[in-house]
């Protein structure tokens, strides 16, 4: 039975792994507009402008790219253990650090793909330095005057090596409803959208083609605005970032979005879904089929992963 919804408030934070640490800062820093906020170790804190909490993101030198952490911030102290009884009674049994600025007691479980989730209560609400006091008192940091300004970390899209059992796990143990899913011909679920909130998505899993384990899609940040995407394209053609994909807009979730790649070698969406909303308590789960997806995006613009060559339709 899936949990009532409410026990996780929202997406907190995100731990990525870079090789190439200070171009990964450049870009965050300068390119996107994410605000310095300490260090510790090898890894660097970062903060959107309209977060409340201590950090959004955290770059931690490593060999190789990929997502170490995905943080989510539970509705109470009492939600918070609720959702560790239930990991531990469906047999994710994790494990109480605090090894993060800001951040109190963190419990760190994973997936049945091995994506590491931390799940945690107690933080730190941010104060600007006068340096970057806002105009308003009611948003905790005066807006970039340089890139693109992101507001927030919207989303995290897993790779999977088998879709069913981590969305079930998002669903039965974390409290998540999905919104929207692709279900291939064979019957098999290749991608489903999960959203802990009234946004229409928070976490994605995605089938991965190659059969590994553990593996990210992407990470994406939501922009006030379409222009915004529109002049991150532009900025990221100016400074020699790679653009995969976009602008345009996706067909599943309607999201307005940019695919690059940062320095490190993570894929970054850029993306502008600020005014969809699931408001309805009985949202229908809405199923994408072969076929429909085979279509591409919204406006016909090709997939960045092409089923007849891997054997997976292609995702947004």
């Amino acid at each position: 039975m899936t949990p009532p919804l409410g026990d996780i408030a929202h997406l907190g934070h995100v731990e990525l792994l870079t090789p190439d640490p200070d171009r990964s800062l450049w870009f965050f820093t300068t390119i996107l507009g994410l605000t310095e906020n300490g260090r510790s170790g090898d890894s660097v804190h970062l903060r959107t402008w309209d977060d409340y909490e201590h950090h959004s993101l955290t770059l931690t030198a490593h060999p190789t790219p990929g997502i170490r952490r995905t943080a989510l911030r539970a509705a109470g102290a009492e939600a918070l253990h609720r959702r560790v009884k239930e990991a531990e009674a469906a047999g994710f049994p994790g494990r109480w650090v605090e090894d993060e600025p800001g951040i109190g007691p963190l419990y760190v479980t994973s997936d049945p793909d091995g994506h590491e989730l931390a799940l945690y209560w107690e933080t730190e609400w941010y104060e600007a330095p006068p340096e970057l006091k806002p105009g308003l008192k009611n948003q905790p940091q005066a807006k970039p005057a340089h890139g693109v300004g992101v507001r927030r970390l919207d989303h995290v899209n897993f790779l999977a090596s088998d879709v069913a059992p981590n969305a079930a796990f998002t669903r039965d143990v974390l409290g998540a409803r999905p919104t929207e899913q692709i279900v291939l011909d064979s019957g098999r679920l290749a991608a489903q959208w999960l959203t802990f909130t009234n946004k229409s998505y928070d976490i994605v899993y995605t089938e991965d083609w190659s059969g590994s384990r553990g593996r990210l899609h992407h990470i994406a940040f939501a922009t006030d605005t379409r222009e915004d995407i529109l002049r991150a394209a532009d900025l990221c053609l100016d400074n020699g970032v790679h653009i995969e994909t976009g602008p345009h807009k996706h067909a599943i979730q309607q999201t307005f979005f940019l695919y690059v790649y940062e320095p490190g070698g993570n894929r970054v969406e850029l993306c502008n879904p600020l005014t969809r909303l699931i408001l309805a308590p009985d949202w229908p789960l809405i199923t994408w089929t072969q076929a429909e997806r085979a279509k591409g995006q919204a406006w016909g613009l090709k997939t960045i992963e092409s089923f007849h060559t891997h054997g997976t339709p292609p995702v947004d």
